[in-house]
């Protein structure tokens, strides 16, 4: 296979890039080691660089141009760690993976014409680039993007919950709890009415909704009341249009618990929430046939992953791959060491190899057979008309 063999010719280095970032664990947005060995990687490779890019250091934009007319793919990598276990989602095999399909198909852009763009995207566990990204104009020049995630399973893309977080603030006035207790306005009793009232909204909420929230600070003694506390709340759904209905709800929830107690209350974002993943049928057509092409074991199609990923964001600006390949056996899950470990098996390095070939391959057919994609973008914007996709144009429009 001849993609194969253009995979190889970089492999000694992209081994050397799995192996260094998985040595160097950074968290998000602390990725300074692992952006630059990307970046080092792709400059050697005859990418132009923005670096910071988008206002984060670690973040970076990797262009090659064939300087002929054609579409512009795009990979995305990520090399985030999580807290005390380094890579236990597999970040620093998911970024090589990138970061090799770039570079090998920047090798065959010079005949077929066209740009491949590598995505540096920062702080994927923690509300990175993704987002930025996908909210401002850097896509309008981009036809696709394509990302594949290390797991215990090989994939095609699912949908995933859009994800989005409130923080409530509720301010009252302290007193004494039993000699003057009419004398206070209780935050604590705010915080339990909006509980209660999120508790009877479930009922009325789709199928796959999920709710779910904590008492951060609901006060500092049983004897006095208590004048502020703080919860804090994630809202998910399979469609970003319920979920905005959702988080209406939710502050409308607050609005009448402080009106309830008397208190005031505070509505903020406390994280950078998600879009769901919509995933595009014709779009995964063409990566099962590539993967089927290298990958022997069963690649399945799971139509829901009830997680949330900012790759979800980027589908709703351009049709979006996010699936998943094999490198550990099925008991294993994601953010353990178990995966971490898995990473530097050489059966996640020939996987890896394999998967690189075939993303390369789905690039190809991006940039040469126009049939396959109009067939994509016929669905995508089927999926802005139904309103199953909403681009941030079209939502800061409204």
């Amino acid at each position: 296979m001849e993609i194969l063999k253009k995979v190889e010719e970089i492999s000694e280095e992209l081994d050397e890039l799995r192996k260094f970032i998985y040595e160097n664990p950074e968290l998000g947005f602390e990725e300074y080691k692992s952006s630059k060995a990307h970046i080092d990687l792709l400059k050697k490779h005859g990418f132009e660089i923005e670096c910071p890019y988008m206002g984060c250091e670690t973040s970076f934009k990797a262009v090659y141009d064939s300087k002929k007319k054609g579409r512009t793919v795009s990979y995305l990598s990520e090399y985030d760690a999580l807290p005390g276990i380094g890579h236990g989602c597999g970040h620093n095999i998911l970024g090589a993976t990138a970061t090799g399909a770039g570079i090998v198909l920047s090798k065959l852009i010079g005949e077929i014409g066209g740009r491949v763009i590598v995505f540096g995207t920062a702080a994927e566990e923690v509300g990175g680039t993704k987002i930025e990204i996908a909210n401002s104009d850097e896509l309008k020049d981009v036809d696709v993007a394509i990302e594949m995630h290390p797991a215990s399973y090989n994939s095609l893309t699912p949908n995933s919950l859009a994800l989005s977080t409130r923080r409530f603030e509720f301010f009252g006035k302290t007193s004494h709890a039993s000699d003057a207790p009419e004398k206070g306005i209780n935050a604590l009793d705010a915080q339990i009415v909006l509980f209660s009232a999120i508790n009877a909204l479930r009922q009325e909420t789709k199928d796959g909704t999920r709710i779910h929230g904590i008492i951060k600070d609901g006060g500092k003694a049983a004897n006095i009341i208590p004048d502020y506390t703080d919860s804090r709340f994630y809202a998910r759904s399979p469609e970003k249009k319920d979920l905005l209905e959702i988080l209406e709800k939710l502050e409308n929830c607050a609005k009448g618990a402080a009106l309830a107690t008397g208190c005031e209350v505070k509505i903020s974002e406390y994280e950078k929430g998600n879009d769901n993943t919509v995933r595009n049928n014709a779009f995964n057509a063409v990566l099962k046939e590539k993967l089927e092409k290298y990958l022997d074991e069963e690649i399945k199609d799971i139509e829901l992953n009830k997680g949330s990923t900012d790759a979800g964001n980027f589908s709703h600006e351009v049709p979006t791959i996010h699936g998943y390949f094999k490198i550990a056996d099925e008991s294993v899950n994601g953010h353990t060491v178990e995966l971490r470990d898995a990473t530097m098996t050489d059966y996640a390095f020939s996987q890896m190899k394999k998967v690189i070939a075939a993303i390369v391959e789905v690039g190809i057919t991006i940039l040469t057979d126009d049939e396959a994609f109009e067939k994509i973008m016929e669905e995508f914007k089927e999926n802005v008309k139904s309103g199953k996709i909403i681009p941030h144009s079209k939502l800061n429009k409204d």
